[in-house]
């Protein structure tokens, strides 16, 4: 299977990580404006499991290191099976708490405490099981990309024109989601071999954690998206015959933001070998920072921001840069 052999390489597939995880939702802009997100969540599962499928079969089955995927899942423990199957579990519920976080409360909350407690909360924990790199550089790192998130809400907030009293239950689905997304990489984590070149027996190698996180994911979702679809946060119920009656666009941009968010989590488990894990997640996490980027510079959701919200832009951007530098220096020090 295809293995990194240095950090250099290591932190430019993260930095591909946080370009994908920060871009796929893109793809939802570009559905018909009809098309609810509980029926594109659909083909965004899908598209997960796709390019989960092919990394396995390509990079996850070449070379003369490590083990190829066929081989690597038909030696696996069940409890590691087990623990990646969680990981998307996990990871698809938090998703779907998120999104309707932000349906009930906003970007402006939903976001930096969501994410931000995802963020510290993962970094935490996958520091905790594989102690890789300088404590003090990488959660000073983590603590400005917090920041950063936090200046992008408050930007966000003066985009508004009247202030709103903030949502107890919004702001209860954005720590459960927090608490949630800061977890489910470790699951995965904990499944995967330690050593790419010379897997361990019983563990998983990355290419088949993915696999196993996808079908986690597709399995649940029919659980979780069908709730959602039946007592949705905003709006009428939607069925499954509606799914069916998408437009083959809607339906294409749905698998292509799945493709798009699972290169991004493959690039962050590859990476994690030489970076670890706790690197690998908190770079990635960066993400919700390059999402504000399309906003501000693409779909110019800004354009009409009051006077003194360009500061706080540029202030996020700055903390943004300088925290990702010192998770980077932190494997170095």
């Amino acid at each position: 299977m295809f293995i990194l052999e240095n950090y250099g390489f290591a932190v430019a597939f993260c930095i591909v990580t946080m370009i994908c995880w920060g871009s796929w939702a893109n793809t939802q802009k570009l559905t018909d404006k009809s098309w609810r997100f509980e029926l594109f969540y659909w083909d965004y599962v899908i598209g997960i499991m796709i390019m989960a499928l092919i990394f396995a079969f390509t990079l996850g089955s070449i070379g003369h290191q490590g083990r190829s995927f066929l081989t690597d899942a038909s030696q696996a423990d069940p409890a590691n099976i087990r623990s990646a199957l969680i990981g998307g579990a996990v990871f698809n519920i938090a998703n779907i708490l998120l999104i309707a976080a932000i349906s009930v409360a906003g970007m402006s909350v939903a976001f930096p405490v969501g994410i931000g407690i995802a963020l510290i909360l993962g970094v935490l924990d996958n520091y905790n099981d594989n102690p890789i790199g300088n404590a003090t550089i990488l959660f000073t790192g983590v603590g400005l990309i917090a920041l950063a998130i936090i200046l992008n809400a408050f930007a966000y907030k003066r985009l508004t024109s009247t202030i709103k009293k903030v949502s107890t239950k919004g702001l209860l689905l954005s720590v459960v989601a927090g608490v949630l997304m800061g977890k489910f990489y470790g699951y995965v984590a904990n499944s995967m071999v330690k050593d790419f070149a010379q897997p361990e027996a019983g563990l998983l190698t990355p290419y088949t954690a993915v696999v196993f996180f996808a079908i986690g994911i597709f399995i649940s979702n029919f659980l979780f998206n069908t709730i959602l679809m039946k007592v949705p946060v905003e709006g009428a119920r939607v069925s499954y015959s509606d799914y069916f009656k998408g437009s083959r666009r809607s339906h294409i941009m749905g698998i292509a933001g799945g493709l798009i968010w699972c290169i991004g989590m493959s690039f962050s488990i590859i990476a994690s070998g030489k970076a670890g894990p706790a690197i690998s997640y908190g770079l990635g996490q960066g993400a919700t920072v390059v999402a504000a980027l399309w906003g501000i510079f693409v779909w110019r959701e800004f354009k009409e921001a009051p006077k003194g919200t360009n500061p706080l832009l540029y202030l996020m951007l700055l903390f943004y840069v300088i925290g990702l530098g010192l998770i980077i220096a932190s494997r170095a020090m």
